[in-house]
């Protein structure tokens, strides 16, 4: 920008701005048509494509969310609940059970020896492994 000032009392401005011939409505460039690539440069570009990669990303994932409910929904199981589903079987589980005393073990191995489920071999080395720990 240039200023300018005149030769009368009083001072004013004068502006020279930037050169407008070049946004014509003719589509050669500018503003005026978004005749190419070109007029957007390598950001446009660039911000296409990135615009394009997030906007599959999303409708990907609403895809497989969709999938992945319908396919819970025709096993009967909820899949809004399905963590908490999950977490009460395995609190029920045997894995996480607190493990069993050495009495209750024996115990366990001697009741199945006098209803006959178990030979006394079988006792016996069970009760050895139970006393190794």
């Amino acid at each position: 920008m240039m200023f300018a000032m005149l030769s009368s009392p009083m001072a004013s401005v004068e502006f020279e701005g930037p050169d407008v011939s070049q946004f014509g409505s003719d589509g050669s460039g500018g503003f005026g048509g978004f005749g190419g690539l070109g007029d957007f440069g390598a950001f446009g570009v660039l911000f296409g494509v990135g615009s394009a990669v997030i906007g599959l990303g999303f409708v990907a994932i609403v895809v497989t969310i969709v999938l992945r409910s319908a396919r819970m929904a025709k096993r009967g199981q909820n899949p809004f609940t399905m963590e908490e589903d999950l977490a009460y079987q395995a609190m029920q589980s045997r894995t996480l059970a607190p493990e069993k005393s050495l009495e209750q073990r024996l115990a366990e191995l001697d009741d199945l020896l006098a209803r006959g489920v178990i030979s006394d071999e079988e006792h016996r080395t069970a009760r050895t492994e139970a006393l190794r720990g």
